[in-house]
């Protein structure tokens, strides 16, 4: 009778971390838990305002114990735990943070726990827009194309940018930083025991998509490179890494430390990490020439194709194709929108301002009910919102918006951009207003399509995973009708944390290749949404009208950044 083994995926996602204990054999899911980050839900260190999105690296670490505890508890405790075998994460990003010699990071010294600059980097912080331009117009001056394999712009979601802002912005973080490490670099680091930065096992996907590291350049860019475009980062690139691991290589095994608090045995191996949207697309099985569509707060998408294949074609305007950032063997290709489940959080937001803001002052019912009303309309509020713009005749002449709402990522990054919402009269309600937003999510989702396609890769298939795809019927059934596709949705909830548990049996030598855990743990798709062809044209003809409204945008923001920066100079 074969023996049962477990693998544990630990997927970090922007606002909280999930874990899922996974039988190897056939993937069920025997456990799975959810952490909402503590200091993150409480705004702290945040600056929406100024796009300033930290995290504190305690909210990571409460999170990673208590939810694999919780999993193993709920599984039967330590005969469960006798049987883990692998253990992988994923995170979002990019997502750096400044460390000491030790890799510790600074937030977690002394001196600098309160401080912002001294925390994980969030992502969608884009307080390094003018960093992100620089590193553009530097480029230029070169003869290697450092930004070749980033699709040609870099962006101020990436490692780079960050650190350049953080070093300019605060000296005695940049006096105290040793090194710039990604969070799914640190993590595994972190399980491992490791105590000196050097010893950092650097993923493949975080560094190639993100870090401009290349196999053509023998790492990453010369240090000639980083020390022209400011001075404060002369040496940075001694400090940091020359090779990099794909995810179904091992970091190391579980330190005896992080083994007692957890209650694992130090036989379990860690694996390298990875972005979320990449460990996704294994767990949601992405076959070649298929778009992988991580859909949450923003979305990331993910294409693989043959290396030999791709030979020597490169996509512009897209973020990054990698050998082996997915799946070795195969390239990996990276597209996404900045904003889409945070698009309709924001409308939420905006709706429910009144409730937020008014109700405690109600002399009409008590504290206790206002706050329950509160809850219950925030949760009632998106569905009942899809419900009623799903029932809104199709017309060209519809309301129509802009989904920038956090910046561009895809295609040709630009965080500067804004959203917009026109056509709006005295009968634009709410429920037409957010049906425009959701269409602007889907138009932005068919330009990524478009590029891809017009750049020579083809694009097969749709697979939809995370908690959009899951959660919003509405939403799917409009892409699929906007991109003239169908869509399979995978069934796994956690999706990420299952892609994250295939590569934990990966390294723990359970299975020999990525694609072998994919057949074996994948749990197939449970819905496919079809397009309707009877809105096919009015779609493409309201898609079209979103590119010129688009395009119209760009070019004003683009004038207005034109006329303050003359105006910088003749003053």
């Amino acid at each position: 009778m074969r023996e049962d083994q477990f693998v544990i995926g630990v997927d970090y996602g922007s606002d909280s971390v999930r874990s899922v204990l996974i039988n190897v054999h056939n993937g069920d899911e025997i456990a799975s838990s959810v952490f909402n980050y503590p200091r993150w839900q409480q705004g702290l260190f945040c600056k929406p305002a100024d796009n300033q999105f930290r995290q504190h690296p305690l909210d990571y670490i409460e999170g990673l114990e208590t939810t694999i505890k919780d999993c193993l508890a709920q599984a039967g405790g330590a005969d469960i735990a006798k049987a883990v075998k692998g253990l992988s994460i994923d995170t979002t990003g990019s997502t750096p943070i400044a460390v000491d010699k030790t890799g510790t990071p600074l937030a977690l010294t002394p001196g600098f726990e309160q401080n912002p600059n001294a925390m994980f980097i969030l992502w969608k912080d884009h307080t390094s827009v003018l960093e992100a331009a620089q590193i553009n117009e530097h480029a230029t001056k070169f003869d290697t194309n450092y930004l070749k394999y980033v699709g040609g712009i870099y962006s101020s979601e990436w490692f780079w940018a960050k650190l350049l802002h953080i070093v300019r912005v605060d000296a005695q973080v940049h006096e105290a930083l040793h090194s710039w490490v990604e969070h799914c670099d640190w993590i595994p680091f972190l399980l491992t025991g490791g105590t000196d930065v050097k010893e950092i096992k650097r993923g493949r996907c975080s560094a190639g998509h993100k870090a401009l590291w290349a196999e053509e350049f023998g790492g990453l860019p010369s240090d000639e490179f980083f020390s022209s475009l400011d001075p404060l980062l002369t040496g940075i690139t001694a400090k940091l890494f020359t090779d990099t691991y794909t995810a179904d290589e091992a970091a190391g095994t579980l330190s005896p430390e992080w083994a007692e608090r957890l209650g694992l045995s130090t036989d379990v191996i860690v694996g390298t990490g990875a972005f979320d949207a990449h460990m996704g697309a294994v767990g949601g099985q992405i076959e070649p020439y298929h778009l992988s569509k991580v859909m949450g707060t923003s979305t990331c998408d993910i294409l693989v194709a043959p290396t030999a294949e791709i030979g020597d074609k490169l996509v512009a305007g897209i973020c990054g194709q990698v050998n082996g950032s997915v799946i070795p063997g195969m390239t990996g290709l990276e597209a996404g929108q900045s904003a889409f489940g945070d698009t309709y959080a924001w409308f939420k937001n905006v709706v429910l301002w009144p409730l937020n803001n008014l109700l405690s002052q109600s002399t009409v019912i008590d504290a206790a009910t206002a706050e329950a009303l509160k809850a219950e309309m925030a949760e009632l509020i998106i569905p009942e919102l899809s419900r009623q713009a799903d029932l809104l005749p199709l017309d060209f002449d519809n309301e129509l918006s802009i989904d920038w709402f956090n910046g561009r990522r895809t295609p040709d990054a630009n965080q500067e951009l804004k959203g917009a919402i026109t056509g709006l009269g005295l009968g634009s309600d709410a429920p037409r207003v957010f049906r425009s937003l959701a269409e602007a999510t889907c138009f932005g989702a068919r330009s990524i399509v478009e590029r891809f396609i017009s750049e020579g890769i083809p694009v097969k298939g749709i697979i939809g995973i995370g908690g959009v795809a899951k959660k919003s019927p509405f939403v799917m059934q409009m892409m699929a009708d906007v991109l003239g596709m169908p869509i399979r949705i995978h069934q796994f909830k956690h999706t990420c944390a299952l892609g994250a548990a295939m590569f934990a049996a990966v390294v723990a030598g359970i299975y020999p290749t990525v694609e072998d855990a994919m057949q074996a743990m994948g749990r197939g798709f449970d819905v496919e949404y079809y397009p309707n062809k009877a809105n096919e044209a009015t779609y493409t003809a309201r898609y079209n009208k979103y590119k010129t409204l688009g395009n119209f945008i760009a070019q004003q923001i683009a004038k207005s950044a034109q006329t303050v920066t003359d105006n910088s100079v003749l003053a």
